[in-house]
C-alpha cells in the first residue's frame, strides 16, 4: 500500500462498487481518509447513474472523507480530484501535461476520455457528512462509450500499471487536499485546473437537466463553476451539466 501519512487503505479483489463500500464504512462510524481499491468492480457507475465498465487491469479506487470542509465547499472537490489525478498520471507515465481537463473532472488525451471521477455525499445518522470520491482510470483497456470517445494509457504507448498509478494518485491527492484545506487554497487548485483546461476560450455546449446552452468557455468562477459567454453577450454560470465541444 502507498506510504501516505494519515490515510488508511483497503484492497479487495472484487467488489460491487468501491464508492458503495466507502459509504458502508462511513455508516459503520469510520473517521475518514480511507482509500478502498478493487481489482475489479461488478457494479461500477459514473455520473448521473451511468454504468462504468470496470475490467481487471484498470484502476478503481475510492476515497472516503468525513467533514473535509464546510458543506458549501464540497462542490470544489471534483476539481481538486481532477488536478490530483492529472498530476498522478504525469508522474506515473513520466510525462508533462499529458492530459487536458474537461469540466468538471474528466481527463482527456487528444480529446478522448481517459478516466472518470464520481463524487457523492451523504449526511450520516450522527450528522457528519461523508464525501466519497471514486476514480476509474483506463490503464490497459477502454470501453466503447456512447457519449464520448475513450482511450487508455497502454493504447497511448504508456506502460502504467494500476498499482503504480494508485501510488502516485494517493500521494498527489494528499498533497492537493492539503493545499485545498489551507485558507484560500482553492485559488491555487483553480489555477492548476485552468492550465490544463480543454477548449478554454472556445465554443462548447453544456447539456443541463433543463436545457442545452452554447457559448464560449470563458472561465471558472471562484467556486469552480463554469462561466459561459453567449453570443448575445450574456454571461451564464453553469453549476452542473455535461460538456460537449463545438456546438454539440
Amino acid at each position: 500500500m502507498p506510504g501516505v501519512p494519515d490515510f488508511l487503505f483497503e484492497h479487495h479483489e472484487s467488489v460491487g462498487s468501491t464508492n458503495a463500500l466507502c459509504f458502508e464504512r462511513a455508516r459503520e462510524g469510520h473517521s475518514g481518509k480511507l482509500w478502498i481499491r478493487a481489482g475489479e468492480q461488478t457494479q461500477g457507475r459514473g455520473r448521473r447513474g451511468r454504468d462504468w465498465s470496470s475490467p481487471t487491469g484498470n484502476l478503481f479506487a475510492s476515497l472516503l472523507l468525513i467533514d473535509p470542509q464546510p458543506a458549501a465547499r464540497i462542490g470544489e472537490l471534483p476539481l481538486v480530484a481532477a488536478v490530483a489525478l492529472a498530476d498522478a498520471v504525469d508522474k506515473a507515465a513520466g510525462t508533462l501535461h499529458l492530459v487536458e481537463l474537461k469540466w468538471p473532472n474528466d481527463l482527456l488525451v487528444n480529446g478522448a476520455k481517459l478516466s472518470g471521477i464520481l463524487l457523492e455525499a451523504e449526511i450520516l445518522a450522527d450528522g457528519r457528512q461523508a464525501v466519497v470520491i471514486g476514480f476509474g482510470v483506463n490503464c490497459i483497456s477502454h470501453p466503447p462509450l456512447s457519449l464520448y470517445q475513450a482511450t487508455d494509457l497502454r493504447s497511448l504507448g504508456y506502460q502504467v500499471t494500476a498499482d503504480r498509478l494508485f501510488e502516485t494518485l494517493a500521494s498527489a491527492f494528499a498533497a492537493q487536499l492539503g493545499n485545498w484545506t489551507k485558507p484560500g487554497g482553492f485559488g491555487a487548485i483553480r489555477s492548476s485546473w485552468l492550465k490544463r483546461a480543454a477548449h478554454l476560450g472556445k465554443e462548447i455546449t453544456v447539456k443541463t437537466a433543463q436545457e442545452d446552452i452554447s457559448g464560449i468557455f470563458a472561465d471558472l468562477d471562484t467556486q469552480g463553476h463554469l462561466v459561459l459567454k453567449q453570443d448575445d453577450g450574456r454571461v451564464r454560470t453553469i453549476y452542473a451539466g455535461d460538456v460537449f465541444f463545438g456546438e454539440g
